[in-house]
């Protein structure tokens, strides 16, 4: 029962997430946009229940926060900083749940507050940031449930799970993953509780308006998941088992190690230690991105925090975590947050995290849309169009394109598909941006030229780096015609 637990040492860890707060809001407006929050901003403008590859809690979050907080990266960006708090905070509160006082509790908070992975995903939005908190609060629940036995915890449960579906179908893999291991190892009483039906029920409620609009869209999200697989699911699982050492910290991986062995030692919470492995079968099976399965990590560092700090002696406890800061602190904090200039990306930095790049050079991109879009006579722009390869060069030219007099962007990317297509009356020259010439020719594009090549100036080899801008002749068809061939899922 709760009274059974350490006292919650709330001003200690509130202090904590004090600095991490000040710290992130600080850089929170560097570089810039990354090319996933520009199209979450577009996605909010159109507000919908679904979109093709996500359903719609970012975008929603996305829209209240550029328009109470502003529409710049420091605005957009307090969703990340606000989820990062909640995280360290979710961590402290697993290290109490599991017995642990003072220490455990800041050791989790302040071990999850400097990894490397938490410190990228509260620095810029992503439907990862608000999946790393929804996964560790259905983890706190689920020790919660198991813990005490209890089946009245299947209802926040059940709320918790609905709220993230509605966010990231992920959320099925986790849930999929624990019920596995409790049917596997114990204590499969859980599932005879009346409130398990309760939790079902709300989880469903919640996730059926965004579910129908998949279903009436013949189910996107599973073409763009497949996608992902098939492109990329060979690198996912050479570099699945490496990539797991690295996300939070190398040196950090001792303490998960030990949470997981925790865990596993404690009859009663045995299946959250075999949901980790359990998990990872199934990504690995599927081909799914290492990073998926990085929230159960934070949660078996939370859990390893006491067993940790009972191998140290107590004298020695402040030299271990100072030599723990100075040489895991550094490479956390340059690997998530944008300390170095721009110019200084290319390299380690980059190698270690390609997202940074992507933060960097939208407006001078938009800039050369725009010069591209100068070589139109001005007498043809009017039925001109700008058609994008890919979500990212759309959303940018839309968030910036107003600044140099260019129209509306459109793309077959994504939901960009949903959002066009141009007007039929639109019969002048086509702008693509981002397209070879066999790639043009596919899509039926003609007497295509080459009218300039995006440089960002920085020497960074992020994705838009070299892209090429062509300029072609009226479209074959009508938009309309046309737009059914034009769709890219992924």
């Amino acid at each position: 029962m709760d009274e059974e637990l350490p006292r919650f040492e709330g001003g200690l860890v509130g202090a904590l997430v004090a600095v991490q707060v000040v710290v992130l809001t600080a850089f929170s407006g560097g570089y810039g946009f990354h090319r996933d929050e520009l199209y979450f901003i577009a996605a909010g403008d159109r507000l919908a229940w679904g979109y093709v590859d996500q359903p719609p809690l970012t975008p929603l979050l996305a829209r209240i926060a550029t328009d109470i907080f502003g529409s710049d990266p420091a605005g957009l960006r307090v969703i990340a900083t606000l989820a990062g708090a909640a995280t360290v905070v979710l961590a402290a509160f697993i290290a109490r749940e599991l017995g642990g006082g003072r220490g455990p509790q800041l050791f989790a908070a302040a071990t999850t507050a400097l990894s490397g992975f938490v410190l990228l995903m509260s620095h810029m939005v992503s439907t990862n940031t608000v999946d790393m908190v929804v996964w560790l609060l259905i983890g706190l629940l689920a020790i919660r449930l198991l813990r005490t036995g209890s089946g009245r915890w299947w209802v926040p449960l059940g709320l918790v799970s609905g709220i993230g579906l509605t966010n990231k179908w992920l959320v099925f893999l986790l849930l999929f993953a624990l019920g596995v291991a409790v049917l596997a190892v114990g204590p499969r009483q859980v599932f005879r509780s009346g409130w398990l039906a309760v939790g079902v029920g709300i989880a469903v409620v919640l996730v059926a308006p965004s579910f129908y609009w998949q279903a009436a869209h013949d189910f996107p999200l599973l073409k763009v998941a497949g996608g992902i697989s098939e492109d990329d699911g060979t690198e996912n699982r050479l570099t699945f088992v490496p990539l797991q050492l690295v996300y939070l910290s190398p040196m950090l991986v001792p303490v998960w190690i030990a949470g997981l062995v925790r865990l596993w030692r404690t009859p009663k919470l045995r299946a959250i230690a075999l949901s980790y492995p359990v998990l990872c079968v199934v990504l690995l099976a599927i081909g799914g991105k290492p990073y998926y399965s990085v929230p159960l990590l934070i949660l078996l560092l939370a859990a390893g925090a006491e067993p940790t700090l009972g191998w140290i002696d107590r004298k020695s406890r402040v030299i271990v975590a100072a030599v723990l800061a100075v040489l895991a602190l550094p490479g956390s904090l340059l690997i998530g947050l944008p300390i170095v200039p721009a110019g200084s990306l290319a390299g380690p930095i980059m190698a270690l995290n390609k997202e940074q790049g992507e933060q960097v050079g939208w407006p001078e991109f938009t800039a050369t849309v725009a010069h591209a879009w100068e070589q139109i006579p001005s007498g043809q722009q009017s039925g001109a169009v700008i058609f994008a390869s890919n979500y990212g060069q759309a959303a940018a030219v839309e968030r910036y394109g107003g600044n140099f007099g260019l129209p509306q962007p459109y793309s077959g990317h994504m939901s960009y598909y949903d959002w066009g297509p141009p007007s039929d009356t639109k019969t002048g020259p086509v702008l693509l941006v981002g397209f070879s010439e066999e790639a043009a020719a596919r899509r039926g594009f003609r007497d295509c030229r080459v009218v300039a090549v995006h440089d960002n100036g920085l020497g960074l080899d992020n994705d838009e780096q070299g892209t090429r801008m062509a300029l072609c002749s009226r479209p074959p068809k009508t938009w309309s015609q046309l737009w059914p061939d034009l769709r890219v899922y992924y």
